[in-house]
């Protein structure tokens, strides 16, 4: 009892200092000084950089280890089964609210002259259309170290997975337990880098505010764009306060308990605009705040930062049809239907690092011929919603953790 009073009072303190260095670097941000500017954004990168580092061998190592402890044992499918479950219900509820708010909104067609003018932003990104076959195959490592030098989440979780999997079956072995204790040591030796890293991140605050707040003030919005930004950040906003919650209240979980103890995550995320960055901070939030049993959190959690994207299949289906519309298709309910299952397929694919939605949506836009300017009209205000549906995106991950915990104790 006296050590969970202890870590609420650590919880709280926490949370201040994070506001404090939250409003300071607002107001650096606002000083508009290029000297300033320029060491927000070193400060800034390198935070990402170093989250970066460990979010990937936290992946892997906590895949990992968790399969090689849970490999034998029928909890492991119940876990799977129910974190996919929730991924993909709550993915599907994103993308059809995104389409119910298109409809209602209805922004219109952007100026053609806007749409050419911004032709060059979206074009320079030297897309190829892919195939389903093709974005299967990337998955699929040829080699051991290729995953890692990439960063390719899905499939350092698919080495991880087949690798666990295998410890648990040899797992009688004396050579496979030796094994089993190198993985589980380098797991508590990344685990104490992130709770440094987590000590020291008020001075990352502080550069990610006065960074997004320098940003801010060269973003623009016109006419029907402010419509599509509208149903965009109206959609993630639901699905944040009030779609996510009712799931957690379904299941007699309390929302704002669960918000205080993953808010360190949730502030991450906006400012990283990366699910997989964020991922250590949310681990560790979910174990230290919610008590989630690490067998759960260090399975859920990297398996969601993977595949559950709810506000990147909110922004691939709202634009999809906004790319569409300006480029005369016929928005028919059998059109938005199909799209609405892209848009879950192709965000429980997706990777969970800046920017992945939006060059996603542009690959599929390319990929039927559709005026991919448009996505150049989107890219000045897309800072903001890259930062909005990450935090959405970990909000839900860590609902999903909330639930499946809740189903393991109960069990």
């Amino acid at each position: 009892m006296e050590k969970i009073e202890k870590n609420r009072a650590f919880n709280s303190r926490q949370m201040i200092i994070w506001l404090a260095a939250l409003l300071l670097g607002g107001a650096l941000g606002m000083l508009n000084c290029n000297a300033v500017n320029e060491f927000l954004n070193f400060t800034a990168s390198a935070y990402t950089r170093l989250f970066k580092f460990v979010a990937v061998p936290t992946i892997a190592l906590a895949v990992t280890a968790t399969l090689a402890m849970l490999g034998a044992e029928r909890n492991t499918g119940r876990i799977f089964l129910h974190t996919i479950v929730y991924t993909v219900l709550t993915t599907l509820v994103a993308a059809v609210v995104g389409v119910v708010l298109y409809l209602v909104i209805a922004p219109g067609n952007l100026p053609l002259e806007l749409v050419k003018q911004a032709q060059s932003a979206a074009s320079g990104q030297n897309l190829t259309p892919v195939s389903v076959y093709d974005h299967i195959l990337a998955v699929i490592p040829d080699n051991v170290i290729t995953p890692f030098f990439s960063g390719n989440v899905l499939s350092i979780l698919l080495v991880a997975a087949a690798v666990g999997l295998a410890l648990a079956a040899g797992r009688n072995s004396e050579n496979v337990q030796v094994l089993l204790k190198a993985v589980n040591g380098l797991q508590e030796i990344f685990f104490i880098v992130i709770k440094a890293l987590i000590w020291a991140l008020p001075l990352g605050i502080v550069a990610f505010a006065g960074q997004l707040t320098a940003q801010m003030s060269t973003g623009e919005s016109v006419g029907e764009l402010g419509k599509y930004v509208t149903v965009v950040l109206t959609g993630n906003i639901l699905q944040f306060f009030v779609i996510l919650p009712l799931f957690l209240l379904m299941r007699k979980i309390n929302p704002v308990r669960v918000f205080k103890g993953m808010l360190p995550a949730v502030l991450m995320a906006l400012f990283t605009k990366s699910s997989a960055a964020t991922l250590p901070v949310t681990i560790a939030s979910a174990e230290n705040n919610l008590s989630a049993k690490p067998e759960v959190a260090r399975f859920v959690l990297p398996l969601c930062c993977t595949i559950n994207m709810n506000g990147c299949a909110a922004f691939i289906m709202v634009t999809s049809l906004f790319v569409m519309q300006n480029g005369g298709v016929t928005l028919t309910l059998s059109t938005i239907a199909v799209w609405v299952l892209i848009a879950v397929i192709s965000a429980v694919g997706n990777a969970g690092v800046p920017m992945g939605c939006y060059f996603l949506t542009l690959s599929l836009m390319a990929g039927i011929n559709m005026p991919i300017g448009v996505l150049g009209v989107i890219l000045p205000v897309y800072a903001v919603i890259d930062m909005i549906e990450t935090a959405v995106n970990v909000w839900s991950d860590s609902c999903v953790c909330a639930i499946v915990d809740k189903t393991v104790k109960q069990k």
